[in-house]
């Protein structure tokens, strides 16, 4: 890492521009559906296990980009996916709102959700590239804030504002992929790496062949473990922010009220995501902050669906304020495992998405099965899911993750 590169003040246009990115391409919009299904459910005459297929099926397709994604990152650098993805986000989260029925809705939704894989891809990557050893896990928190940022505002406006300003969730829908094409003309005005990088005065290799990175990343068992952490930790977060509105609504809160608790739970996220980034970099220790951040989640996804009235709030905020917190310092500890390198960082993140998208994949279906035994035995079903991985991240053993690295340059 040269010195003009860590001080280079480009990099904090950069990281700006991949948090608004975050939050305007991927976080708002998906948010957005979750308060909107009431809508949606009336409007398409949808059961409440369609609905969950629906919020669900946008993981399908990630199963295999992800990958893909984290690999051609590798190869290509972040700024190129990036403008194809905010280009076909735009148009694709557009289209959701002429979606005539389920099937029509379901084929759109899986699409974007292919596409969006890529942008905290891109993300983590860009961070790498432009930022120094000591000040990645700063960025990568900052990374985070945009989601939480994004996920608050959508849950928040989208059906109490937006819905009844735009005309109905259909308008909404399109007008997300409008903002999401607008990125498009920011993203072509920034430099592609940092100049250190394109000068030909670095020392780190620009590409990983896509086949010796795919290789390399899965022989490591750290990675394997790593990744069964994230599926039960994203498929119980994304079982739980699907149900919670319409479970709350169900037990005879008042809509606004209902997408507030929602609202509230990305509130804290925000709040809480770069202390928890800072504080894990104070500790030098990410698997210890990741243990108690999933016991936060197993007590707070549980106790939803045991408590009633204003105890809610209280599971709500318990289990939220960790959530991008955890993602921040996850991701981070993804790249440091001993192993990954900047060579391989981008595949490496991808590798772990995979996992990722087969939890947000199966989850919110089970779980929503299961409401058929009572109301609140999903949130127990997916509380399961986060204590697994609970046990699971006690197997990594910390000793393989090596000190912060930064991503490799982007091709000039």
């Amino acid at each position: 890492m040269t010195r003009e590169r860590a001080s280079d003040p480009y990099r904090w246009v950069i990281l700006a521009l991949a948090t608004l990115t975050n939050a305007i391409v991927v976080a708002a919009p998906g948010m957005a559906l979750s308060v909107l299904f009431e809508e949606i459910q009336r409007d398409l005459n949808l059961t409440l296990v369609e609905v969950g297929f629906i919020w669900s099926i946008s993981a399908l397709p990630g199963l295999f980009v992800s990958l893909l994604g984290g690999a051609l990152g590798d190869r290509f650098g972040p700024k190129r996916l990036i403008l194809l993805v905010c280009l076909t986000a735009g148009v694709l989260g557009a289209l959701r709102g002429w979606s005539a029925d389920f099937l029509s809705l379901v084929v759109l939704n899986s699409l974007l959700g292919g596409v969006l894989m890529l942008v905290p891809l891109s993300g983590f990557k860009a961070c790498g590239m432009w930022f120094s050893r000591r000040q990645l896990g700063l960025a990568n928190g900052v990374l985070s804030i945009g989601m939480a940022g994004g996920f608050l505002v959508g849950s928040l406006v989208s059906a109490t504002w937006l819905s009844p300003w735009l005309g109905g969730w259909r308008n909404v829908l399109i007008f997300y992929g409008a903002l999401s094409l607008a990125l498009v003309v920011p993203w072509l005005l920034t430099r592609a790496a940092p100049p250190a990088l394109t000068d030909g005065t670095s020392t780190t290799p620009a590409t990983a062949p896509m086949f010796d990175a795919l290789a390399a990343v899965s022989r490591l068992r750290s990675m394997w473990l790593l990744g069964l952490v994230l599926l039960g930790l994203s498929g119980c977060m994304q079982g739980t922010l699907g149900y919670l509105p319409l479970y709350l609504r169900g037990a005879g809160w008042e809509p606004a009220v209902a997408d507030s608790a929602l609202a509230l739970f990305h509130t804290v996220s925000l709040v809480f995501t770069l202390p928890i980034a800072l504080g894990s970099d104070r500790l030098g220790s990410r698997k210890r902050v990741l243990l108690a951040a999933l016991v936060a989640v197993v007590l707070g996804v549980g106790g939803v669906g045991f408590v009633t009235g204003s105890a809610v709030w209280a599971a709500v905020v318990l289990a939220g304020f960790v959530r991008d917190g955890f993602m921040a310092i996850y991701m981070t500890a993804v790249v440091e495992v001993e192993g990954v390198g900047p060579r391989y960082a981008g595949t490496a993140t991808g590798f772990v998405m995979v996992f990722a998208s087969l939890g947000n994949l199966l989850a919110p279906p089970i779980g929503n099965t299961l409401a058929d035994l009572g109301p609140g035995v999903p949130f127990w079903f997916w509380a399961g899911l986060a204590l697994t991985a609970l046990v699971i991240l006690t197997l990594v053993p910390e000793r393989e993750r090596a000190q912060p690295v930064a991503a490799v340059a982007e091709p000039a």
